[in-house]
């Protein structure tokens, strides 16, 4: 009766108060511990993650070429080592729509490929500090080297994919900005770490130090959940949920169909497109410094190292704190622009002032200055692309222009060594300023609004078909004046 409902409703609500009195402190602790619940726990679990991405990258893309450049190897093996060893991030577009197939449901969507990511890492290090003699063994080194980045990659998917999962639209530059200058922090500490490990130590001491790091960022993944109610490991408890179950899809070949519609708009091409200009100009400029520096300025490979570690750790912060608020506030394009343009003149400053090459002071300053500014280039990207991202296939799509970024990177990397042995330094600086420079002329034909209005016309002919009728349930009425009856259909 109503009145036994409004009792047992004033009773309900009497009981919750008491409980609350004693359980709000415990039921704020829990939902904090849930990443799409809480936006501080969001912040601070992807800002280590991405910290943990960048750990393997300083040592295997930075500390070790340094590191055999100062043992007079060969710039053309220096390349092909780097060109291997960023070879598996072209394999990212194979691993995402694996990751957003399969998964352990119960522990979320892609939790569980983090923590798979991070347990091969540290197995890959202690794999690469027992190879005897690495300068006698470059093969080995390089076989290593595409061991750990293929694990790398793995956590790295994941992580984008539990990004675009549970960080909601209007905080993702912010995001951004705190994940890759996180990644930039813990690329310049193992950088730093690692290289005076490696020098004070020796090689198989010094790359065991990534492989604590990272063991010990396994609680991360493993601490915060993607939803309420989800299990920590596969043994506790816990049950997947219902968003979870309804994003889930069910085969390959949705994925593959909608990724495809949203990649292949006007403005996604274009954004290809500068995706793999940017990371061409990453890896060449990232190869030719520490050989440049180290076999031409004769400078040690820990005063590259050094010096790269702090302006990585400045820009990182900068871009922590300034990048994604600057690119919220005035435009991603606008601010990409203004980030690839300052980046192009850094480089610049080594191609038209010859004189200075061999002026400590003003090549470490420029050298300070593009590596900030690349990793703010990186920061505005990495917006667009999540905003030219469809929601239902955002995963993959977004893992589609890391890919081809990755792609430009290892093409950079190993372009170098060519590049080198066939023409003079002025001529190999050019080459970036002309990779820049194609990328700054891209950035004009970028239609953000138009690519969301094909987004959302897409969206809205998925709905409409799963508005269809699943179900027809025929009920029959008898009615008071006879036997005829009234046909009700309903629909589900």
């Amino acid at each position: 009766s109503e009145s036994t409902c409004r009792s047992r409703t004033k009773s309900g609500e009497a009981m919750n108060k008491k409980l609350a009195a004693f359980l709000p402190e415990k039921a704020d602790l829990r939902l904090k511990s849930v990443l799409a619940e809480s936006s501080a726990s969001r912040y601070f679990s992807f800002s280590l993650l991405y910290f943990a991405q960048g750990v393997p990258e300083g040592l295997t893309f930075f500390a070790i070429p340094a590191w055999l450049a100062m043992n007079d190897v060969s710039p053309l093996v220096i390349g092909s080592y780097l060109a291997m060893t960023g070879l598996p991030w072209s394999f990212k577009l194979v691993l995402a729509p694996l990751m957003d197939r399969f998964t352990i449901k119960g522990m979320g969507r892609k939790r569980p490929w983090v923590i798979f990511g991070q347990i091969g890492l540290v197995g890959s290090f202690v794999s690469l500090s027992l190879i005897p003699d690495p300068l006698s063994n470059t093969g080995t080194l390089m076989l290593i080297g595409f061991i750990i980045s293929l694990f790398g990659c793995f956590q790295d998917v994941a992580t984008d994919g539990m990004a675009v999962d549970v960080i909601p639209l209007d905080e993702q530059a912010r995001a951004n900005g705190l994940m890759w200058g996180a990644k930039a922090i813990g690329m310049s500490v193992s950088l730093a770490a690692g290289t005076y490990m490696i020098n004070r130590f020796g090689f198989s001491t010094g790359v065991l130090v990534p492989a604590v790091c990272t063991s010990l960022l396994i609680m991360i993944p493993i601490i915060f959940l993607e939803r309420r109610g989800e299990k920590r490991l596969p043994w506790s408890r816990g049950e997947a949920s219902l968003e979870n179950r309804l994003l889930q899809p069910s085969n390959f070949k949705a994925i593959v169909r909608d990724t495809y519609l949203a990649s292949t708009r006007y403005s996604s091409l274009f954004l290809l497109a500068i995706c793999i200009f940017t990371g061409f100009a990453a890896g060449y400029g990232q190869t030719v410094l520490p050989i440049f520096t180290i076999q031409e300025m004769d400078w040690s490979n820990g005063d590259y190292s050094n010096l790269f570690a702090s302006a990585s750790v400045v820009g990182g912060l900068l871009g922590m704190l300034l990048a994604g608020a600057l690119v919220d506030f005035f435009g991603k394009k606008k601010m990409l622009f203004i980030y690839a343009t300052i980046w192009m003149l850094a480089f610049g400053g080594f191609l038209f002032y010859q004189s200075m090459w061999f002026t400590t002071g003003i090549a470490s300053l420029i050298i300070f200055g593009l590596t900030a500014m690349e990793i703010f280039t990186f920061i505005a990207v990495f917006a667009l692309c999540m905003a030219h991202c469809w929601k239902r296939v955002s995963a993959t799509q977004f893992t589609l222009y890391m890919t081809v970024g990755n792609l430009g990177r290892s093409a950079g990397s190993g372009a170098v060594g060519y590049v080198k042995e066939a023409f003079s330094w002025h001529y190999t600086f050019l080459v970036i300023l002309l990779a820049l420079g194609l990328l700054i002329a891209l950035v004009g034909f970028l239609r953000i609004s138009r690519q969301r209005t094909a987004l959302e016309r897409l969206e809205q002919k998925e709905l409409e078909k799963m508005a269809k009728p699943m179900v027809e349930v025929d009920l029959s009425v008898k009615t008071s004046v006879g036997s005829e009856s009234l046909k009700i259909k309903s629909q589900y």
